[in-house]
């Protein structure tokens, strides 16, 4: 999988706390300066929103995770959500796991990308890599299986 600084919105954060992404994308090209919609973002061709747990999750209650977009690079002013995880649990919480690869959804998106940890619980460690890839990484190591010559 390749990845893209540019489209990259967590990269170890650490979250422990409720905070959006480290890292907000400004969807809007740096040679206008109006404009508030971009529409069509999402779909097969517009790329994937994948999570990974770096560092395991503990003493939260839930994690939820969402994809918003907003016209304030905090996220701040009536964010529109395009994407809510259901609830994640601490079980789900592992090191290592991919807790979301999922296709950009389709609509109408405000300039500043980004997501939003909110965290139930008091939670003391976890950390999460999160970014838009062209293709999540779908290769997986299977078991071999016996089978007859």
């Amino acid at each position: 999988m390749i990845l893209d600084k540019q489209n990259e919105f967590s990269d170890s954060q650490a979250v422990t706390v409720t905070a959006i992404s480290t890292n907000v994308v400004d969807t809007l090209p740096s040679t206008l300066t109006t404009g508030v919609l971009v529409s069509n973002l999402g779909g097969e061709e517009g790329g994937y929103l994948v999570v990974q747990v770096d560092t395991a999750f503990t003493g939260l209650t839930d994690l939820t995770i969402s994809l918003e977009s907003s016209s304030t690079a905090n996220l701040a002013t009536s964010p529109t959500v395009h994407f809510k995880s259901g609830t994640l649990l601490p079980a789900a919480l592992a090191a290592g796991k991919t807790l979301l690869s999922i296709p950009l959804p389709f609509g109408d998106y405000q300039r500043y990308l980004g997501l939003r940890y909110t965290v139930t619980g008091t939670a003391t460690a976890g950390a999460i890599s999160a970014f838009i890839a062209a293709m999540p990484q779908t290769w997986k190591a299977y078991k071999a299986s016996a089978r007859p010559d």
